[in-house]
């Protein structure tokens, strides 16, 4: 029977990786606090639905950095997805495409941004670390403007590795049969990321053409020194608890980085996101759009392109049902007043 919610996918994809690579994929640092702060998070934000609101027509598009897309759902960089997978990331690239949205390609990938380019159905934004060798950099950043990138996307929340301990226990290694495709022949990450500054964001902005984004923010103070560099947007995100453990939930750190932004950027948010009503509660406390990055390697371990296309479908489906019954036409009629948290509510303070 085909999945109807991304829970579902996620349990039969557990079926279809190979244990040691499951772990890679779901696995978050040390005591895993915050990959289960990312869902739980959401689970503490009520709706406040509005009623007798003509809801005859609902639309799930918006725009991202100027990019038409169908709903404001993206595909977040995962790293390796040649292990869910044997057309990799660029089955993902068609099935993202195929639901009308955008692909963060990541720089740690199976196949080259060039061959995920080329089979790509829709936009695409290009992830990257800054190592300590900018040259060879600066050689990444023309191949993504070459082949058409709209968007590189700078993650900031790895100086070093986090501790995963699942992969420790396992002693992961990236298969033999794959490779860091980006790098040539390697058959391990080789985008391990230096101590970057703000002045290495400086040289980035400087260096390409394309808006930067910069992935990892938590906090009111860098969202503003973000925006002082000149980014063109934030992604509020915790590295799906991936990284420090004990951080904020992406959806908690949300509404502080939206008030310091105040609009001069575009504010997304991922981790956790599972449902329609979850991207719901995330544009309502300020997000542009979400990203999700599991849910999208269990689509494509279950069924490749369509898999993927599928789970994208059924957010989508789930968003529209959730707008008709919040009594929100279209993605520009969620405010802030459409969420509380159980604490405000307790308090009465919405």
């Amino acid at each position: 029977m085909e999945p109807i919610n991304l829970d579902e996918y996620e349990a039969l994809a557990a079926t279809l990786v190979r244990p040691d690579q499951w772990d890679y994929y779901q696995g978050g640092a040390a005591d895993e606090e915050t990959l289960r702060a990312n869902r739980d998070a959401f689970r503490r934000i009520r709706l406040r639905p509005r009623v007798l609101v003509d809801t005859t027509t609902i639309d799930t598009s918006t725009t991202v950095l100027g990019t038409p897309v169908s709903m404001p759902v993206l595909a977040a960089p995962v790293a390796y997805h040649g292990m869910a997978h044997d057309d990799a990331e660029c089955a993902t690239a068609r099935g993202v495409g195929r639901a009308g949205t955008l692909m963060v390609a990541s720089v740690n990938s199976n196949r080259t941004l060039e061959e995920i380019a080329a089979a790509a159905g829709g936009p695409l934004w290009f992830q990257l670390y800054l190592s300590a060798d900018l040259a060879d950099v600066e050689k990444m950043i023309r191949r993504a403007e070459q082949a058409g990138y709209g968007a590189l996307v700078l993650t900031v929340d790895r100086p070093v590795f986090g501790r995963r301990e699942r992969d420790l226990r396992n002693n992961f290694r990236l298969p033999a049969h794959l490779r860091a495709a980006n790098f040539g022949d390697a058959t391990r990450d080789l985008a391990t990321a230096c101590v970057a500054t703000w002045q290495s964001l400086d040289w980035l902005v400087a260096t390409t053409r394309l808006p930067v984004l910069v992935k990892g923010i938590l906090t009111a103070q860098d969202a503003e020194l973000a925006v002082a560099h000149g980014v063109s947007g934030v992604v509020v995100s915790n590295h799906g608890g991936r990284q420090l453990d004990g951080v904020a939930a992406g959806v908690e750190a949300l509404p502080e980085v939206v008030a310091a932004v105040g609009g001069r950027c575009e504010v997304y948010c991922d981790g956790g996101v599972r449902r329609g009503t979850d991207v719901l509660k995330a544009l309502a406390f300020g997000a542009r759009a979400v990203l999700v990055g599991r849910p999208v390697v269990w689509g494509l371990a279950v069924d490749g392109a369509d898999g993927v296309a599928r789970v994208f479908g059924l957010l989508r489906d789930e968003l529209r049902s959730a707008l008709a019954l919040a009594g929100r036409p279209g993605v520009p009629d969620i405010d802030r007043s459409l969420v509380t948290t159980v604490t405000e509510a307790a308090d009465g303070r919405r």
